[in-house]
């Protein structure tokens, strides 16, 4: 095979060690590689980026092992090339499963030019996705308790939730907060309702009228200061966002105007994807590796499989999100978009091509510099019109119709 590094190095990580692997070829095609084991101390890392600087090693290939190939990553990438392989991609032929074998596997493929790197994003952006992903989880949590709190009201069978959306809105929690304090009197814990939710007052007291013990008031007062705390968190991690992300304000702004996307989901496609496209080709690279795009699974000429592809999470998780609410923003060509796709897909299938078509507007936007505009909702009517007129018409005479069709500009 032809040789594309003259002197490269690759690593086989884990959590205590690390075995690094020099592999060398001279001018007459002689290969040479030095083994060493290491430890993940930051000292002995920088004595190691030390010694493969002194063997004059410009590449460096690793796995993405956990969470471990971080610092070893911060420590090299000023100094090397460093290429981040997907363990997926490295499955070692049979016979080479040991941890020097696998750091000279990796040495030889990166040498000959076999391994494709993964994306890794400059320091900033990844310090911002620690904290928008550590955010989501967060809010993942402020979700779980919402439920565990609607959960021991059922078990008092208070049926606060059959009548409020919200159970921990401004008017569930006044609520909730008396029944904390003692208060057991239908009446008075309906009469703490708030705006619109005052019309139901009557619906209140029957559904507030329950069992609540001892027990149920101790539990639902830990939750709600779980919330509350939670709820500190959140606001001090929006707080830590807007620094990050002051500079790119023009750019917020833009997302934002996408329907579904708030600023919330917009400051998490920053975070994952940047500002700045270029590392991905095409939309199409970009879909892929976000995980929103068909699989190919095609063998002799039979599809066997189109399900989605592994990608981000946190990405994913964001447009889907953007997608459900992009479906009901009125008259925009998402919603008529959505409709069109949840009747043939369902509703799930449906939502993630919502979300690639998301995703795709997004990658122009951020590639071009461009505003969003809407299609309108009739956008894919009028594309579609000559199949849609031999529909209806096809419909209405097979219910014994006679059809006569006539423009209005006639």
């Amino acid at each position: 095979m032809e040789v594309i590094l003259g002197c490269c190095a690759g690593l086989d990580i884990h959590k205590d060690s690390v075995e690094a692997c020099v592999r060398r070829t001279s001018a007459g095609g002689k290969v040479e590689h030095e083994v060493r084991h290491w430890g993940t101390t930051t000292r002995e890392l920088m004595e190691m980026s030390d010694w493969l600087s002194s063997l004059r090693v410009t590449h460096v290939a690793m796995e993405s092992t956990g969470v471990y190939w971080k610092p070893i990553f911060n420590i090299l990438e000023e100094r090397f090339e460093i290429l981040l392989a997907n363990a997926q991609h490295l499955k070692n032929v049979p016979g080479r499963k040991t941890d020097i074998k696998d750091c000279q596997w990796i040495a030889q493929l990166l040498q000959h030019g076999l391994l494709r790197g993964s994306f890794i994003p400059p320091r900033s952006q990844r310090e911002l996705r620690d904290l928008t992903r550590q955010r989501t989880q967060l809010v993942d949590e402020a979700n779980r308790i919402s439920n565990r709190i609607q959960k021991v009201l059922e078990d008092a069978n208070v049926k606060l939730g059959s009548v409020a959306s919200n159970v921990v809105g401004a008017s569930g929690r006044l609520m909730l907060e008396a029944m904390v304090a003692g208060q057991d009197d239908p009446a008075q814990l309906a009469d703490l309702a708030k705006r619109r939710l005052r019309a139901k007052i009557p619906q209140l007291e029957q559904a507030l009228y329950g069992k609540l013990t001892e027990h149920h008031r101790w539990m639902l007062g830990l939750l709600l200061d779980q919330l509350k705390a939670t709820e500190q968190f959140i606001a001090r991690l929006d707080e830590r966002i807007a620094e990050p992300t002051r500079p790119q304000l023009p750019v917020l702004e833009k997302l934002d105007a996408i329907p579904g996307v708030d600023r919330r989901v917009a400051e998490v496609l920053l975070a994952e994807i940047g500002p700045d496209v270029t590392p991905f080709p095409t939309d199409a690279h970009l879909a892929s590796w976000a995980g929103i795009c068909p699989g190919n699974n095609e063998s002799a000429g039979k599809k066997r499989s189109g399900k989605t592809t592994k990608g981000s999470r946190w990405l994913r998780q964001a447009l889907v999100q953007a997608a459900w609410a992009a479906s009901h923003k009125k008259d925009s060509y998402f919603q008529a978009h959505a409709r069109n796709l949840m009747h043939r897909r369902g509703r799930k299938r449906g939502l993630v091509a919502v979300a690639h078509s998301l995703l795709t507007v997004i990658y122009h936007m951020l590639k071009e510099g461009t505003a969003y505009r809407d299609l309108g909702s009739q956008f894919l009517d009028r594309m579609r019109a000559k199949h849609l007129i031999r529909f209806h018409v096809r419909r209405l005479q097979s219910l014994g119709l006679q059809v006569n069709l006539t423009s209005e500009t006639a």
